[in-house]
């Protein structure tokens, strides 16, 4: 079947936000007697700090000035943990968050700057306040709903499990706190299908899936597609699995996932001898790779999937389910800059951790998870931020890297280096990862580009292929350099929301 994935998607740079964390807003009057954690409380005390939605418009100019174009949003749905992955009420927006009201002014303030919002989806599991699991814990085997979760015994034991009595239903990981879903049942289907047309109808413009692999029927994501894409064709589906997806992104069901292999393998090339020793995100190991080993693992990487999904897919460095990237290469903010430009320059959806521009890190949840530094600007990298505005600003100048074909070009000698080509444009990107700069001529015969006069955007002068190569290219110490051809032009991000 012909794949086609949401054009907006290839020219987006996104923002994850943690709705708790990142904004408490002024304007958001809570119910008389709500309290709530200090702002900036230590992320491991739990709790809940404040962030709400009306906080995240407070920041829109703050988030556009960056140069992010769309926010994926953890779950902001009812719920009784500061993640919100313990849905109770799935057609309801938390109202610590600011209820729909608050969600509504988002999502008009996002749009009216041309900014899409995409929510997390939840659909493996619920919540043990989940009003069908309630239903069965009052009435017991006597509950209509006893068939919407998969009862293993009586009496349950949704607060007294542990290891020599676990839960006896089926829960994710195990834990008694989320009851998983019995997505076999005509019911449950009914409803969660229900729940993906509602949000999208409301005017969210996509859908992150928590867990989709453990949902483990091909036939309930495809109704799941329909339904979204009847809504709106142009919605994005992004699901979260760690590992290659090829199952999921045959153009059937999902249009893209997290691309967390693309993380791994930029974590291990630019920060190869600063990686924290032992540490594994979502269980894999990160490994250093050299200059050749990373261009295979790229390569190969693009070979999994139709460029239509790779021009798609969610290429993040980070999340709320891994240390920050700064972190994991033990504080090295000359390999987060590499990263970031590697983010910038390739075919993907970048898509930046809430606070990493400023240089906020810490290791894996929770501590991943605190509070933006508003109010102590003191705390904030000022040069980082810059640079993360320069380079997304790159991007967004030039679509030839954005949805520029890709060509392998180099990969030797700690220099990793591809091209880029759309119409008459083509762009080359040299990455140096050694702590001195170097100079090398790059053979051009694998780009397929009429231009022979090359300009520097990123460092670099000006350069002439010949004889099929492009002589004397320098780059600097832990730096890139980013030649453009000169016969193409430049042009700004497509800015219509029907684009």
């Amino acid at each position: 079947m012909a794949l086609h994935t949401p054009d907006w998607v290839k020219h987006a740079v996104f923002y994850q936000i943690f709705p708790d964390r990142f904004a408490r807003s002024p304007r958001l009057k809570q119910s008389r007697g709500i309290q709530f954690k200090p702002w900036g409380s230590p992320p491991e005390a739990q709790g809940f700090q404040g962030g709400d939605l009306l906080g995240i418009v407070d920041q829109l100019d703050y988030l556009q000035n960056l140069g992010v174009t769309a926010l994926y949003l953890n779950p902001i749905f009812a719920a009784a943990a500061n993640h919100r992955y313990h849905t109770y009420d799935y057609y309801a927006v938390d109202p610590l968050v600011g209820g729909k009201a608050a969600l509504r002014e988002l999502l008009d303030q996002a749009h009216a700057r041309h900014m899409r919002v995409i929510l997390d989806g939840v659909f493996n599991h619920a919540s043990r306040g989940f009003w069908a699991f309630h239903h069965i814990l009052e009435n017991g085997p006597n509950s209509p709903y006893l068939d919407w979760f998969l009862i293993r015994g009586w009496p349950l034991r949704p607060y007294s499990s542990d290891a020599e009595h676990p839960a006896n239903y089926d829960a994710w990981w195990g834990l008694p706190a989320l009851p998983k879903f019995n997505i076999r049942n005509p019911g449950v289907r009914d409803y969660l299908l229900d729940v993906a047309r509602y949000w999208i109808d409301y005017g969210s413009d996509g859908w992150r899936l928590d867990v989709p692999s453990e949902i483990d029927d091909d036939s309930f994501w495809q109704a799941f597609r329909q339904v979204v894409k009847t809504a709106n064709s142009e919605a994005y589906l992004c699901g979260e699995i760690w590992r290659p997806a090829q199952r999921w992104l045959q153009g059937d069901q999902f249009d893209a996932v997290m691309n967390y292999p693309f993380s791994r393998a930029a974590l291990g090339l630019f920060g190869a001898h600063t990686l924290k020793k032992g540490y594994k995100p979502g269980g894999y190991e990160l490994t250093p790779l050299t200059a050749e080993g990373f261009g295979l693992r790229i390569d190969e990487l693009h070979a999994l999937y139709d460029w239509q999904v790779n021009y798609a897919q969610l290429n993040l460095l980070d999340s709320h389910d891994t240390a920050r990237a700064l972190w994991i290469m033990g504080e090295d903010k000359s390999a987060l800059r590499l990263c970031v430009l590697f983010q910038m320059t390739m075919p993907g959806a970048p898509c930046l951790y809430y606070g990493d521009e400023i240089g906020m890190t810490s290791a894996q949840d929770p501590f991943c998870r605190a509070a933006f530094p508003w109010q102590d600007q003191s705390q904030w990298d000022l040069d980082l931020l810059a640079f993360y505005r320069h380079a997304i600003a790159l991007r967004q100048r030039y679509p030839v890297l954005r949805i520029g074909t890709f060509h392998s070009l180099y990969a030797r000698g700690g220099v990793y280096a591809f091209g880029r080509v759309l119409d008459q444009q083509c762009a080359v990107v040299m990455f140096n990862t050694q702590t001195r700069a170097i100079t090398i001529d790059l053979p051009t015969a694998d780009l397929p580009c009429l231009g022979r006069i090359f300009k520097g955007v990123w460092n670099g002068k000006r350069s002439e292929v010949h004889q099929g190569m492009l002589r004397g290219l320098t780059i600097p110490a832990r730096d890139a350099a980013i030649f453009l051809s000169e016969d193409g032009g430049s042009s700004p991000m497509p800015s219509d929301l029907d684009s």
